[in-house]
Protein backbone atom coordinates (compact mmCIF):
# COMPACT_ATOMS: atom_id res chain seq x y z
CA UNK A 1 0.00 0.00 0.00
CA UNK A 2 1.53 3.47 -1.29
CA UNK A 3 1.41 6.16 1.26
CA UNK A 4 -1.23 7.76 0.10
CA UNK A 5 -3.74 4.93 0.32
CA UNK A 6 -2.68 4.14 4.28
CA UNK A 7 -3.08 8.10 5.02
CA UNK A 8 -6.51 7.97 3.43
CA UNK A 9 -7.28 4.04 5.06
CA UNK A 10 -10.46 4.36 7.12
CA UNK A 11 -11.23 1.55 10.84
CA UNK A 12 -13.82 -0.36 8.91
CA UNK A 13 -14.95 -1.43 5.21
CA UNK A 14 -18.25 -1.93 5.92
CA UNK A 15 -20.55 -0.10 8.08
CA UNK A 16 -24.45 -0.46 8.47
CA UNK A 17 -26.78 2.08 9.88
CA UNK A 18 -30.37 0.82 11.02
CA UNK A 19 -33.14 3.32 11.67
CA UNK A 20 -35.72 3.47 14.05
CA UNK A 21 -39.40 2.16 13.15
CA UNK A 22 -40.54 0.50 15.86
CA UNK A 23 -41.76 -3.43 15.46
CA UNK A 24 -41.28 -2.43 11.58
CA UNK A 25 -37.29 -2.20 12.75
CA UNK A 26 -37.44 -5.90 12.52
CA UNK A 27 -37.25 -5.74 9.09
CA UNK A 28 -33.64 -5.08 9.95
CA UNK A 29 -32.86 -8.40 10.75
CA UNK A 30 -34.43 -9.60 7.53
CA UNK A 31 -32.28 -7.03 5.35
CA UNK A 32 -29.52 -8.63 7.11
CA UNK A 33 -30.11 -12.74 6.60
CA UNK A 34 -30.06 -11.06 2.72
CA UNK A 35 -26.95 -9.69 2.85
CA UNK A 36 -25.35 -12.71 4.53
CA UNK A 37 -26.02 -14.74 1.78
CA UNK A 38 -24.58 -12.45 -0.58
CA UNK A 39 -21.53 -12.55 1.80
CA UNK A 40 -21.50 -9.30 2.93
CA UNK A 41 -21.49 -8.52 6.91
CA UNK A 42 -20.87 -5.28 8.56
CA UNK A 43 -17.47 -4.41 10.31
CA UNK A 44 -19.19 -1.34 12.58
CA UNK A 45 -23.08 -1.10 13.03
CA UNK A 46 -25.07 1.56 14.13
CA UNK A 47 -28.63 1.78 15.27
CA UNK A 48 -31.21 4.13 16.30
CA UNK A 49 -34.35 3.24 18.51
CA UNK A 50 -35.30 -0.31 16.97
CA UNK A 51 -32.33 -0.43 15.03
CA UNK A 52 -30.11 -0.26 18.22
CA UNK A 53 -32.25 -3.50 19.12
CA UNK A 54 -31.59 -5.40 16.35
CA UNK A 55 -27.82 -3.90 16.10
CA UNK A 56 -27.22 -5.32 19.98
CA UNK A 57 -28.95 -8.47 19.33
CA UNK A 58 -26.96 -8.95 15.61
CA UNK A 59 -23.78 -7.58 17.21
CA UNK A 60 -23.89 -9.86 20.14
CA UNK A 61 -23.49 -12.89 17.91
CA UNK A 62 -27.50 -13.61 17.25
CA UNK A 63 -28.37 -14.42 13.19
CA UNK A 64 -30.72 -12.81 11.98
CA UNK A 65 -33.47 -15.80 12.18
CA UNK A 66 -32.52 -15.82 15.60
CA UNK A 67 -33.67 -12.28 16.18
CA UNK A 68 -36.84 -13.05 14.85
CA UNK A 69 -38.07 -15.84 16.86
CA UNK A 70 -37.28 -13.80 19.89
CA UNK A 71 -39.89 -11.62 19.26
CA UNK A 72 -42.57 -13.76 18.00
CA UNK A 73 -44.33 -14.30 21.14
CA UNK A 74 -43.54 -10.88 22.24
CA UNK A 75 -46.40 -8.79 22.42
CA UNK A 76 -46.03 -4.75 23.33
CA UNK A 77 -48.78 -4.88 26.33
CA UNK A 78 -46.85 -7.50 27.55
CA UNK A 79 -43.27 -5.39 27.31
CA UNK A 80 -44.94 -2.60 28.62
CA UNK A 81 -46.90 -1.81 31.67
CA UNK A 82 -49.55 1.10 31.75
CA UNK A 83 -49.23 3.38 34.70
CA UNK A 84 -51.00 6.72 36.04
CA UNK A 85 -48.43 9.65 33.74
CA UNK A 86 -45.38 10.82 35.04
CA UNK A 87 -43.10 11.55 31.99
CA UNK A 88 -44.92 9.01 30.11
CA UNK A 89 -47.56 7.18 29.39
CA UNK A 90 -45.92 3.47 29.99
CA UNK A 91 -42.96 1.96 31.84
CA UNK A 92 -40.48 -0.07 29.55
CA UNK A 93 -39.04 -2.00 32.54
CA UNK A 94 -40.54 -5.18 31.52
CA UNK A 95 -38.81 -4.82 27.90
CA UNK A 96 -35.53 -3.75 29.58
CA UNK A 97 -35.69 -7.13 31.51
CA UNK A 98 -36.20 -9.14 28.42
CA UNK A 99 -33.40 -7.36 26.69
CA UNK A 100 -31.10 -7.93 29.53
CA UNK A 101 -32.21 -11.58 29.87
CA UNK A 102 -31.10 -12.31 26.24
CA UNK A 103 -28.34 -10.07 25.88
CA UNK A 104 -25.15 -11.70 26.19
CA UNK A 105 -22.94 -9.04 26.09
CA UNK A 106 -22.86 -6.19 29.40
CA UNK A 107 -21.13 -4.03 27.71
CA UNK A 108 -20.28 -2.24 24.36
CA UNK A 109 -16.72 -3.79 24.48
CA UNK A 110 -17.85 -7.38 24.81
CA UNK A 111 -19.57 -7.87 21.24
CA UNK A 112 -18.66 -9.57 18.59
CA UNK A 113 -18.81 -6.40 16.37
CA UNK A 114 -18.47 -2.73 17.71
CA UNK A 115 -22.09 -0.86 17.72
CA UNK A 116 -22.83 2.49 18.12
CA UNK A 117 -25.96 3.47 19.64
CA UNK A 118 -28.17 6.94 19.19
CA UNK A 119 -30.28 8.26 21.81
CA UNK A 120 -31.51 12.03 22.50
CA UNK A 121 -30.16 14.06 25.47
CA UNK A 122 -33.21 15.56 27.04
CA UNK A 123 -31.77 17.99 29.01
CA UNK A 124 -29.91 19.76 26.76
CA UNK A 125 -32.00 18.91 23.58
CA UNK A 126 -28.60 16.93 21.48
CA UNK A 127 -27.45 13.84 19.78
CA UNK A 128 -25.60 11.84 21.60
CA UNK A 129 -23.74 8.47 20.38
CA UNK A 130 -22.40 5.79 23.04
CA UNK A 131 -20.07 2.93 21.74
CA UNK A 132 -18.62 2.48 25.19
CA UNK A 133 -19.20 1.13 28.56
CA UNK A 134 -22.74 -0.43 30.02
CA UNK A 135 -24.61 -1.53 26.98
CA UNK A 136 -28.40 -2.16 28.20
CA UNK A 137 -28.72 1.53 29.12
CA UNK A 138 -28.15 3.00 25.43
CA UNK A 139 -30.02 0.91 24.00
CA UNK A 140 -33.06 1.41 26.18
CA UNK A 141 -32.89 5.28 26.24
CA UNK A 142 -32.41 4.82 22.37
CA UNK A 143 -36.20 3.41 22.68
CA UNK A 144 -37.88 5.75 25.31
CA UNK A 145 -40.14 7.57 22.66
CA UNK A 146 -41.34 10.77 24.23
CA UNK A 147 -44.67 10.95 26.22
CA UNK A 148 -45.13 7.23 25.88
CA UNK A 149 -42.32 6.45 27.74
CA UNK A 150 -40.67 7.67 30.85
CA UNK A 151 -36.81 9.15 29.69
CA UNK A 152 -33.63 6.49 30.71
CA UNK A 153 -32.20 8.28 33.08
CA UNK A 154 -27.76 7.56 32.91
CA UNK A 155 -25.43 9.21 34.86
CA UNK A 156 -28.20 11.65 36.12
CA UNK A 157 -29.07 12.73 32.68
CA UNK A 158 -32.78 12.42 31.01
CA UNK A 159 -32.31 10.46 27.91
CA UNK A 160 -35.39 9.79 25.26
CA UNK A 161 -35.44 8.26 21.60
CA UNK A 162 -32.29 8.79 19.33
CA UNK A 163 -34.93 8.97 16.99
CA UNK A 164 -36.16 13.08 18.18
CA UNK A 165 -32.77 13.92 16.45
CA UNK A 166 -31.33 11.39 13.86
CA UNK A 167 -33.41 8.62 12.97
CA UNK A 168 -30.69 7.17 10.47
CA UNK A 169 -27.90 6.99 11.96
CA UNK A 170 -25.90 6.45 9.07
CA UNK A 171 -23.64 9.96 10.05
CA UNK A 172 -22.23 8.46 13.35
CA UNK A 173 -20.28 5.52 11.19
CA UNK A 174 -19.89 7.60 7.50
CA UNK A 175 -16.40 8.99 8.10
CA UNK A 176 -14.74 5.43 10.05
CA UNK A 177 -16.31 3.42 6.96
CA UNK A 178 -14.88 2.66 3.22
CA UNK A 179 -18.79 2.19 2.24
CA UNK A 180 -22.12 2.31 4.48
CA UNK A 181 -24.96 0.81 3.42
CA UNK A 182 -28.02 2.06 5.54
CA UNK A 183 -31.24 0.25 5.79
CA UNK A 184 -34.43 2.44 6.63
CA UNK A 185 -37.52 0.85 8.13
CA UNK A 186 -39.44 4.27 8.24
CA UNK A 187 -39.84 5.25 4.62
CA UNK A 188 -42.22 8.17 4.93
CA UNK A 189 -46.02 6.77 3.66
CA UNK A 190 -48.88 8.98 4.69
CA UNK A 191 -51.11 5.84 4.83
CA UNK A 192 -54.68 5.01 6.46
CA UNK A 193 -54.28 5.19 10.33
CA UNK A 194 -56.75 3.94 13.31
CA UNK A 195 -56.94 6.67 15.69
CA UNK A 196 -55.63 5.51 18.93
CA UNK A 197 -53.45 7.00 21.18
CA UNK A 198 -50.43 4.42 19.91
CA UNK A 199 -51.00 5.26 16.31
CA UNK A 200 -51.80 9.03 16.45
CA UNK A 201 -48.68 9.22 18.41
CA UNK A 202 -46.34 6.97 16.36
CA UNK A 203 -47.95 8.66 13.20
CA UNK A 204 -46.66 12.13 14.69
CA UNK A 205 -43.38 11.25 15.21
CA UNK A 206 -43.07 9.58 12.12
CA UNK A 207 -43.53 12.95 10.17
CA UNK A 208 -41.14 14.83 13.20
CA UNK A 209 -38.66 11.89 11.42
CA UNK A 210 -38.98 12.55 8.24
CA UNK A 211 -36.90 15.82 8.06
CA UNK A 212 -34.02 14.42 9.92
CA UNK A 213 -33.59 11.41 7.93
CA UNK A 214 -32.71 13.21 4.40
CA UNK A 215 -29.17 14.54 5.30
CA UNK A 216 -27.90 11.03 6.01
CA UNK A 217 -29.92 8.91 3.88
CA UNK A 218 -27.72 11.36 0.96
CA UNK A 219 -24.86 9.82 3.25
CA UNK A 220 -25.16 5.95 2.48
CA UNK A 221 -23.18 4.23 -0.56
CA UNK A 222 -26.26 1.76 -0.70
CA UNK A 223 -29.25 2.85 0.49
CA UNK A 224 -32.18 -0.07 1.36
CA UNK A 225 -35.68 0.41 2.04
CA UNK A 226 -37.80 -2.69 2.31
CA UNK A 227 -41.14 -1.73 0.08
CA UNK A 228 -44.82 -1.57 1.77
CA UNK A 229 -43.51 -0.64 5.11
CA UNK A 230 -46.21 1.69 5.52
CA UNK A 231 -48.36 -0.93 5.67
CA UNK A 232 -47.41 -1.80 9.18
CA UNK A 233 -48.20 -0.13 12.68
CA UNK A 234 -45.18 1.16 14.29
CA UNK A 235 -46.83 -1.51 17.25
CA UNK A 236 -47.68 -3.90 15.66
CA UNK A 237 -45.87 -6.97 17.24
CA UNK A 238 -48.12 -9.59 15.60
CA UNK A 239 -46.59 -8.65 12.51
CA UNK A 240 -43.24 -9.13 13.25
CA UNK A 241 -42.51 -12.33 11.41
CA UNK A 242 -44.38 -10.97 8.30
CA UNK A 243 -41.84 -7.65 8.30
CA UNK A 244 -38.65 -9.69 8.75
CA UNK A 245 -39.88 -11.76 5.35
CA UNK A 246 -40.45 -8.64 3.66
CA UNK A 247 -37.19 -6.77 4.73
CA UNK A 248 -35.40 -10.51 3.58
CA UNK A 249 -37.03 -10.92 0.02
CA UNK A 250 -37.44 -7.27 -0.89
CA UNK A 251 -33.46 -7.20 -0.34
CA UNK A 252 -32.64 -10.55 -2.05
CA UNK A 253 -34.29 -8.93 -5.43
CA UNK A 254 -32.58 -6.04 -5.10
CA UNK A 255 -29.20 -7.48 -4.87
CA UNK A 256 -30.21 -9.89 -7.29
CA UNK A 257 -31.47 -7.56 -10.04
CA UNK A 258 -30.25 -4.08 -9.40
CA UNK A 259 -27.04 -3.81 -7.29
CA UNK A 260 -23.66 -4.05 -8.88
CA UNK A 261 -21.77 -5.85 -5.50
CA UNK A 262 -18.49 -4.07 -6.14
CA UNK A 263 -20.04 -1.39 -4.46
CA UNK A 264 -19.62 -3.57 -1.03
Amino acid sequence: MDLANLLNSKPYRIGIALSGGGIKGLCHAGVLKALEEHGIKPDILSGVSAGAVVGALYADGYSPDEIARLFEDISFRHMTKIQIPDGGLFKIDAFQKFLTKNLRAKTFEDLKIPLRVVATNLDKGVSVTFSRGRLIDPVIASCCVPVLFIPKVIGGVHYVDGGVLKNFPVSTIRDDCDKVIGINASPMVADKYKPSIMNVAARSYHFMFKANILHDKGLCDLLIEPGDMGNYDTFGVAKGREIFELGYSSTKQMLENKVDTRLV
